[in-house]
């Protein structure tokens, strides 16, 4: 097992969250994912503001698929169980899993960022596939070229967190936007290896990529497409259930009032007009019975918990 491919960290994150008091069961995201690994070479792209659950649904979608590690202990109470694909896909995958927020000791360039990820990902593949012959200075796509060619069992599934999160450094230059997109491209597009790539960020793809390199995805945003809108977010009957467990929590002790919980964060509206609350600022709340007047003059709605997500 490697740091990217097959890596056990999903598993550990996942199984974390559902152990919390707030969780929030949101499986029934993989049944919308099943036909997409099946018929293969299918790439989505998830955008969403910061700490809507982004990384936890990627650490869930890597526990499921991944062959690291029997998920039954983790996943055999949620909903997603209850389908009869669920033996099926379970653990069945090998899954490249790579967190771009990630930038690994003294990064000060784009080139320092892209090989940390390529020599990683080079390296886990040597160790799975030593028959292959990859050699540890081969580039990434060339590396799972290979590995194709001499095995054509062999694809996988991506799960690429916040992928744009390398634009937003001050090291980076329009010709490093460019050649990562392009990094992209030549790893995902029209690949054999690729069963699924799944792939977050905050900002739509459309607003760097204006040209074919990322055309592949069927991007998905808040504000504009309406499939997979719940699965990010907690909505108002999720909060409803939430408050209800706190208040069993707390019961000589309770702080607020669920109106003041909702109003603690203004929320985000869907397409089809649903609102959507952000679940890092509700469980945060909840978690420390904090009264009203504290989450007023702390959060002021926009919140100082941006390094949630």
């Amino acid at each position: 097992m490697g740091v990217y491919l097959n890596s056990k960290s999903a598993y550990t994150l996942y199984k974390n969250e559902t152990e919390q008091p707030y969780f929030v069961d949101k499986t029934l995201m993989l049944k919308e994912l099943f036909p997409l690994v099946r018929t293969g070479n299918n790439h989505i792209c998830i955008t969403r503001p910061r700490r809507f659950g982004k990384t936890v649904m990627a650490n869930m979608i890597a526990s499921f698929f991944s062959k690291a590690r029997d998920a039954h202990d983790v996943f055999d109470a949620l909903q997603i169980a209850r389908f009869p694909e669920y033996e099926e896909y379970l653990n069945q995958y090998s899954v490249i899993q790579i967190s771009f927020n990630e930038l690994g000791g003294q990064c000060s360039s784009y080139q320092q960022y892209i090989e940390r990820i390529e020599k990683r990902l080079v390296r886990d593949l040597r160790k799975e596939y030593p028959e292959a012959g990859v050699s540890d200075d081969e580039r990434a796509v060339d590396a799972l070229l290979d590995i194709y060619a001499e095995d054509e069992s062999a694809r996988f599934i991506f799960v690429l967190d916040e992928w744009d999160f390398i634009f937003h450094q001050k090291f980076i230059q329009e010709e490093d936007k460019k050649a990562y997109l392009m990094f992209l491209r030549d790893l995902l597009k029209d690949k054999p290896y690729v069963r699924l790539a799944y792939m977050t960020g905050i900002l739509p793809i459309a607003k760097y990529s204006s040209g074919s390199e990322l055309n592949m995805f069927a991007e998905y945003t808040m504000a504009t497409e309406e499939r997979f809108s719940d699965y990010f977010g907690f909505t108002e009957s999720e909060v409803d259930d939430l408050y209800q467990r706190y208040q069993q929590e707390n019961s000589e002790r309770v702080k607020l009032t669920k109106d003041e919980l909702m109003n603690c964060y203004d929320g985000h509206q869907t397409k089809a007009g649903k609102m959507l609350y952000n679940p890092c600022s509700i469980v945060l709340i909840l978690n420390y019975n904090i009264e009203w007047n504290w989450c007023e003059h702390s959060f002021t709605k926009q919140s100082s918990l941006n390094s949630c997500r």
